[in-house]
């Protein structure tokens, strides 16, 4: 059996309250689960006993939402300290947080905002990675952005930035394939390219989600939304990827309009079939 402190290279889905009944009761077969430790950041009661119900079944990993790594400031100690209460209390397979910001003077905006891509935002941003790994004792991975509009001060392409902030603190990769469809379509880029180019072996985690267009009819932009299935283009350029790099463990996210769980269990269980073409593809070119 897999250790529970290691992710599958398998299909994964991001945990509900509302499906706890089908998690716990009905035994789905879904490879793990990820949560947003900042959920859990309390002292007690019904949501860590869930965690804890959760973690002694599935591997679990934590996928953080509020460190605010892109913002150039002084991380949080509060956010850090209640983060490594948990990190050793669960002891989670994986660790990740978003190339972004949240924070700035102490004001908390409740957004991942997109982190200029240049000289000085990456050595920032490497010192906050750094300081969190040292600070909780483990590697942790760093999820490419989705962009909306190019910012003017850009001077890095984003997938140089995000690779060498990865090799100059140690951490990984975790690639959105839903986000770099989205970004290439908002900001023109060709998204073939940006997979063929994304080093494998930092890779430790792929997330699929699903978009929408924006609702002014005037935009030709897609929003992030986490509300509906993987779209097809998305499906082929994950199919792409893990072509070339092999399994991943697999993410499915879906955090607004949440279906039931029977929804989710089947965009996973699609997600597996994907993951079982890429092996025999690779079995068959390699005879």
């Amino acid at each position: 059996m897999t250790p529970l402190t290691q992710l599958p290279e398998r299909a994964g889905v991001g945990f509900k309250a509302e499906h706890a009944q089908d998690v716990f009761d009905a035994a789905p077969t879904v490879g793990w689960f990820e949560v947003h430790p900042e959920n859990y950041m309390v002292a007690g009661g019904p949501r860590l006993a869930m965690l804890e119900e959760l973690c002694a079944h599935y591997p679990v990993s934590m996928h953080g939402v509020g460190l605010s790594l892109g913002g150039g400031e002084p991380l949080n100690k509060n956010h850090l300290a209640d983060l490594k209460r948990l990190v050793d209390r669960f002891n989670p397979a994986m660790v990740s947080e978003h190339i972004a910001w949240s924070a700035h003077e102490g004001l908390y905006m409740a957004d991942l905002l997109p982190t200029p891509m240049t000289k000085t935002s990456l050595s920032q941003l490497v010192d906050a990675i750094n300081s969190v790994q040292d600070f909780i004792g483990r590697r942790i991975l760093i999820e490419n952005p989705t962009s909306y509009v190019p910012l003017p001060q850009n001077s890095i392409p984003e997938l140089e930035f995000i690779t060498e902030a990865a090799a100059r603190s140690g951490c990984g990769l975790l690639i959105d394939v839903n986000n770099v469809y989205i970004s290439a379509h908002n900001l023109g880029f060709e998204a073939n390219a940006f997979i063929d180019a994304v080093p494998g072996d930092l890779v430790g985690e792929i997330h699929l989600a699903g978009h929408e267009r924006d609702a002014n009819p005037d935009d030709d932009v897609l929003i992030d939304t986490h509300s509906r299935p993987v779209a097809d283009p998305v499906w082929d350029l994950f199919d792409r990827l893990i072509a070339r790099i092999g399994r991943k463990p697999t993410l499915i996210e879906w955090d607004n309009d949440v279906p039931g769980w029977d929804v989710l269990a089947h965009e996973a269980a699609l997600a597996d079939r994907h993951l079982d073409i890429a092996v025999a593809t690779q079995l068959e070119a390699a005879s």
